[in-house]
C-alpha cells in the first residue's frame, strides 16, 4: 500500500492500532525515535507528563473499567476549563489535514472567526484535502517556509523524522514533562497513553494529539444476524455455521464485507493472538510467528471458501449495502462506530470478542491512543512557545467544557440549538463546523466521550461494548520504543503481510506457504525490528 490511505483507511485501520500497510511511524511506536542517538537511554530518563483528570460534569454511566465518559443527555452545566483567551493577537498558522470537503473560507466562516476570537489570535490553517499530505509535508520543509504548528501524522511514512525535529522544531520537554505540564491542565488531562505516542529520541518534540484507546471494531446490522440467535457465539466453528446460515447469494445477501486482511485482524482477538508483538522475558514474538494468528487467517480461508464475503473486493459503498440487508458485517474504527452510532438508521450493533476454541482467551487489541504529534516550528520565537501551548491546551478541553462546546458545535444559536438534553446543528452549523473542525482535530483532539444526541439507547450500546471489552484491552508492547528498521521497511513489510494474507484468503495461495512467508518477511526486516525493539526495551 502507498503512504497515502483513503479516509477509511486513515480512521479504520491505521488510528485503532490495526496491524495493516501503511503503519509507518513518526513517533511513540517504532520510527519516529530511532534507537540512534541514544534514543532508548533518553526514554529512560523522560518523565511523561504527569496525568491530572480535568474536571468535567459527572458522566451518566459508569467509568470504573476504564470506560469514555458517557452522557445520555447534554450536560446542564458546563465547566469552563481556561479562564481567559490564550493568544497574543498574533495570527497562528498551521498545517493539518482534512478528510471531508475544504471548510467555508475564513471570511465566509463565523465558526472560525468566533473561535478566533475565543484563541485571542486568528486561528489560519493550511490544509490538505484528501491524499497528498506526506507531499505537501515534504514541498513545506523543503522550502523551510515552516507555519507555527505541524502536525506529524502515526501512519503516513514520513521519513528521518527524528533529525528533522532536531534541526526546525522545538523541544518541548522542558515544558510538557512531570509536573510542568500542570501549567496546561487540558493537556494534563490526555494520560500516560497518549503522550507515549509523543516521545522521539526521549524528548517531546510535540503535543500528542488524543485519539481513542479502543481499537478496530466488528460491527453489525443486528436484523440481519436475528435469525441464528443475534451476535453471541459460542466458538469460532459457532460463527462460521450461522453465517453460514444467512449466506443467500439469490437475495444478494452476505454475511462479510470483503475487508480479508481486517477480518483477520477481528478473528484474531478471537484467539488470543497480541498485538502485533507479545513480549515474553525480554524476547519479542510478532503476531505472524503465532499458532492464534495463523488459526485466525484459517478461518477467514474458511469464510472465503463458503462465499461469506461480498463478491466485490473493491466495493466502496459499503454503508449502504448494510442498510439495505446485504451485509451483515463490517468492520470499522472505534471513532467510526460513534460516527456510524450518529448517522445509521439500521439496528447497530458490535460483536464483543470471544473464545474462539474451548481454550482461547478472547483479547481486544488496543489503539495507539492518538493521532500523531504537533510540533511548533524553530520559526516561532522560544518566548511565543507558551503561547502556543495555551492555544493547543484551549483546543484540547474535554467534553463538558465551554471550550469544547465551542470548538466542536460552534455558537449556540448560530450553529446548534439545545432542546431537552439534546444538542442539534442547524444547516449553518452543519455547512461550517464538521468541515471546519476536522482539520483543527487533527492539529490537537480531545479525549474521548461518548453523547449522542437525541440516542441515549445507543450510547448506552456503546457505553456497554466499552465495559465488555475493556477486561479483554491488550496495549502494543511496543509503545514508547523505537525501532529505525521500522521507520525504513515497516512501509514494505505492512504491504508484505497485507498481500500475502489476501493471497491466501483468496485462494491464490495455499495456507501452507504462510511459514515460508513468515520466514521470509523475518529476514526483509522483522528480525532487525525484533532486536532494536528489543533492545530499547532492556534500556528501558
Amino acid at each position: 500500500m502507498s503512504s497515502t490511505m483513503s479516509r477509511r483507511g486513515f480512521l479504520g485501520l491505521a488510528l485503532a492500532g490495526a496491524t495493516v500497510a501503511g503503519l509507518a511511524a513518526c513517533g511513540g511506536e517504532g520510527g519516529a525515535a530511532g534507537v540512534r542517538k541514544g534514543g532508548a537511554e533518553l526514554s529512560k530518563k523522560l518523565t511523561l507528563p504527569a496525568y491530572t483528570a480535568a474536571k468535567i460534569p459527572t458522566p451518566d454511566l459508569p467509568i470504573d473499567a476504564g470506560q469514555d465518559p458517557a452522557y445520555l443527555k447534554y450536560p446542564a452545566e458546563l465547566v469552563k476549563s481556561v479562564a481567559a483567551p490564550p493568544g497574543d493577537g498574533k495570527k497562528i498558522t498551521s498545517l493539518t489535514q482534512t478528510w471531508d470537503v475544504a471548510p467555508p473560507a475564513p471570511g465566509r466562516n463565523a465558526y472560525l472567526q468566533e473561535l478566533s476570537k475565543a484563541l485571542g489570535s486568528e486561528w489560519s490553517m493550511n490544509i490538505v484535502v484528501g491524499d497528498g499530505y506526506p507531499d505537501k509535508f515534504n514541498a513545506i520543509i523543503a522550502s523551510d517556509d515552516l507555519p507555527d504548528l505541524v502536525w506529524f501524522p502515526p501512519n503516513q511514512g514520513l521519513q528521518r523524522v527524528p533529525e528533522l525535529l532536531e534541526a526546525k522544531f522545538h523541544d518541548l520537554t522542558s515544558h510538557l514533562s512531570g509536573d510542568a505540564i500542570k501549567k496546561y491542565p487540558n493537556l494534563a488531562n490526555l494520560g500516560d497513553v497518549t503522550w507515549k505516542s509523543a516521545v522521539t529520541n526521549g524528548k517531546l518534540f510535540g503535543v500528542a494529539v488524543a485519539y481513542s484507546r479502543f481499537g478496530q471494531v466488528f460491527l453489525v446490522d443486528q436484523d440481519y444476524w436475528a435469525p441464528v440467535g443475534g451476535t453471541s457465539f459460542t466458538s469460532a466453528d459457532d460463527f462460521l455455521d450461522k453465517a453460514k446460515q444467512l449466506l443467500d447469494v439469490k437475495k444478494n445477501k452476505y454475511p462479510l464485507e470483503p475487508s480479508y486482511y481486517n477480518h483477520v485482524h477481528m478473528f484474531s482477538h478471537w484467539y488470543g493472538a497480541p498485538n502485533t508483538w507479545k513480549l515474553a522475558g525480554g524476547k519479542l514474538t510478532h503476531q505472524f510467528e503465532t499458532p492464534e494468528y495463523q488459526a485466525a487467517l484459517e478461518l477467514a480461508v474458511k469464510c472465503f471458501k463458503a462465499n461469506l464475503f461480498w463478491p466485490d473486493p473493491a466495493l466502496a459503498t459499503i454503508k449502504d449495502k448494510v442498510a439495505n440487508g446485504q451485509i451483515g458485517a463490517y468492520v470499522e474504527s472505534f471513532p467510526g462506530f460513534l460516527n456510524d452510532a450518529k448517522t445509521q438508521k439500521y439496528n447497530l450493533g458490535a460483536i464483543v470478542p470471544f473464545a474462539a476454541t474451548p481454550g482461547s482467551k478472547p483479547v481486544y487489541n488496543a489503539g495507539l491512543g492518538s493521532v500523531g504529534f504537533t510540533s511548533i516550528s524553530k520559526k516561532v520565537p522560544a518566548e511565543r512557545v507558551e503561547t502556543l501551548l495555551k492555544v493547543l491546551d484551549y483546543l484540547a478541553a474535554p467534553f463538558g467544557t465551554e471550550e469544547y462546546q465551542l470548538v466542536n458545535f460552534g455558537i449556540e444559536g448560530t450553529h446548534f440549538t439545545k432542546k431537552d438534553g439534546d444538542l442539534a446543528f442547524t444547516d449553518k452549523g452543519a455547512a461550517e463546523v464538521p468541515t471546519t473542525q476536522q482539520p483543527i482535530s487533527f492539529v490537537i483532539g480531545s479525549p474521548s466521550a461518548l453523547f449522542l444526541p437525541g440516542q441515549p439507547e445507543r450510547t448506552k450500546l456503546i457505553h456497554d461494548f466499552e465495559t465488555k471489552v475493556a477486561p479483554m484491552l491488550q496495549e502494543r508492547v511496543t509503545t514508547g520504543h523505537f525501532s529505525d528498521t521500522y521507520t525504513q521497511k515497516n512501509g514494505e513489510l505492512s504491504t508484505m503481510g497485507t498481500d500475502m494474507v489476501v493471497d491466501i484468503v483468496t485462494g491464490r495461495k495455499p495456507l501452507s506457504d504462510w511459514p515460508a512467508f513468515v520466514k521470509k518477511w523475518l529476514g526483509k526486516g522483522g528480525e532487525a525490528m525484533r532486536a532494536e525493539y528489543e533492545a530499547s526495551i532492556a534500556k528501558g
